[in-house]
């Protein structure tokens, strides 16, 4: 991961990059991913999996870790560094289990006064007939809902 974040920061550091520069680093499977930034940033970061209705998705990587001694609630998009790695986790493209765990774990993190800490490097939510078939729409709209809504401060 050290070298992949290097060569991001260097690569960063450049001035005369051009737009389609930036595209391929923000593209590059080289980028550190999200497992990898919760492995360097934080302690005892425990693996929360399912939405508690229907399965586990594996585009979202989500728990509970320490932060310099502070619980948080950690969630991020799951992208892979190979072909079968992206396979796995649907090419960061999370399903509507994905997004109803993300939101459990949104819910679990207010009701115990945890801060949560948000990594989000996706292309968009899967699109396939079966995600629509599943609530996709809805799923997304009730996370926004609980993470943007009137109720909440605004920043």
């Amino acid at each position: 991961m050290e070298e992949s974040l290097d060569l991001l920061l260097k690569q960063k550091k450049q001035k005369n990059l051009t737009a389609w520069d930036r595209v391929q680093i923000a593209r590059s499977s080289d980028r550190p991913s999200a497992a990898e930034y919760i492995d360097a940033i934080f302690d005892d970061f425990m693996e929360f999996h399912g939405d508690r209705g229907v399965r586990d998705d594996n585009a979202i990587i989500g728990g509970i870790a320490t932060l310099d001694g502070q619980p948080v609630t950690v969630i991020g998009i799951r992208k892979g560094h190979t072909t079968k790695e992206n396979i796995r986790c649907n090419f960061g493209m999370p399903s509507p289990e994905g997004y109803k765990k993300a939101l459990r774990l949104m819910k679990q993190a207010e009701k115990f006064g945890r801060a949560v800490i948000a990594f989000v490097d996706t292309p968009g939510a899967f699109c396939g007939l079966e995600a629509e078939e599943r609530g996709q729409g809805e799923a997304i709209a009730r996370n926004l809902i609980r993470r943007f809504g009137k109720d909440k401060a605004h920043w």
